[in-house]
């Protein structure tokens, strides 16, 4: 049963694109981009992304800058969540502006589109106040997309 339904979300969304994306963005900052795809769950997705962004290890980061997208395409629901460092940089405004703009993609049912504008808004951000640094820089954390 598990392996079908990461069959049937690996055709809704293109893992190696999303990679790339991830990839692609985290060559402009030292901040740290995950996204995680559950299948079909009853109970309360903020929860649930909490429990991913820590099991994931999101919290990790040297300097608090991970950004999780937490998505169930299921039920056409996500989270979007920054770490502390983050947050305090850009604040609760940028959040709400991204969930909006995201929630329009994925109503449509285009969830790799959505995530790879997602990648791409999470990483310009991230890069204004976590610039890349290349003799410093080091990947703290998987680029691969969860499929938990």
């Amino acid at each position: 049963m598990l392996a079908m339904t990461r069959r049937r979300l690996q055709k809704l969304i293109d893992t190696e694109r999303i990679r790339q994306a991830i990839e692609a963005g985290e060559r402009r900052t030292s901040g740290e981009i995950r996204v995680s795809v559950a299948p079909w769950f009853w109970g309360n997705v903020e929860r649930a992304a909490e429990r991913a962004f820590s099991r994931l290890g999101m919290t990790q980061t040297t300097e608090r800058n991970g950004v999780l997208f937490f998505l169930v395409p299921s039920r056409q629901t996500f989270v979007v969540r920054g770490d502390e460092g983050i947050h305090a940089r850009v604040g609760q405004e940028f959040w709400d502006e991204l969930v909006a703009a995201l929630s329009v993609y994925f109503r449509r049912g285009e969830f790799t589109e959505g995530l790879v504008f997602g990648i791409h808004a999470a990483a310009e951000k991230l890069a204004l106040h976590f610039p890349y640094d290349r003799q410093r820089d080091v990947n703290e954390l998987p680029d691969d997309v969860d499929l938990s």
